[in-house]
């Protein structure tokens, strides 16, 4: 998959299965962003990772995954190319690397350390601004804490000045506003 191509990562529980709600909206997710053109990026496992490879494969979309040594599974069979790597935080920093844009989806504390370090890293400067969506409410309780913290105490970093989250409320929106933000750029 070309670097340059337009890469959404993709983060969220490896739990869910088919038939579950969670599976089901990152289905939907995938195929709403391989509809808009965009290729998905995920960590290449079950649950949240096997949904949006999938809804992006069957949509016709490109689909890329990060697998760590660590973990000792392998990649879905929805995913296009895997890129293995050694370590839990080499697979963290790779996929934050892949992407031009993020979805954090429904998920537990793996998914909540992936939100955090892009989330931070876009806080402060640590990398270009990209385009940062959770999908639904279920994280909008620990955004609007740490928003109601950091404007409590201005700062020069970026969260202070401008929402670095949007909440989207379904798969079709986030797709829309990631696919707006690139054409923008």
């Amino acid at each position: 998959m070309k670097r340059q191509a337009k890469i959404v990562t993709v983060f969220g529980s490896s739990r869910p299965r088919e038939g579950d709600a969670h599976y089901a909206q990152a289905y939907a997710l995938g195929a709403a962003l391989a509809e808009k053109g965009l290729n998905v990026c995920s960590g290449g496992y079950g649950g949240v990772m096997e949904a949006v490879s999938r809804g992006a494969k069957e949509a016709g979309g490109r689909t890329l995954a990060v697998t760590a040594q660590f973990f000792k599974a392998r990649a879905n069979r929805w995913v296009d190319e895997e890129v293995r790597v050694k370590t839990w935080q080499a697979r963290l920093f790779e996929l934050i690397k892949r992407g031009r844009g993020y979805v954090a989806c429904p998920g537990g504390t793996g998914t909540l350390v992936e939100l955090a370090v892009v989330w931070e890293m876009l806080n402060k400067g640590a990398m270009s601004k990209k385009p940062l969506v959770v999908l639904g409410d279920f994280w909008q309780p620990v955004i609007e804490r740490v928003r109601e913290v950091e404007l409590g105490h201005p700062s020069r970093f970026g969260e202070s000045s401008e929402p670095l989250v949007r909440v989207a409320s379904s798969p079709a929106d986030a797709a829309d506003y990631l696919a707006e933000r690139f054409q923008a750029r």
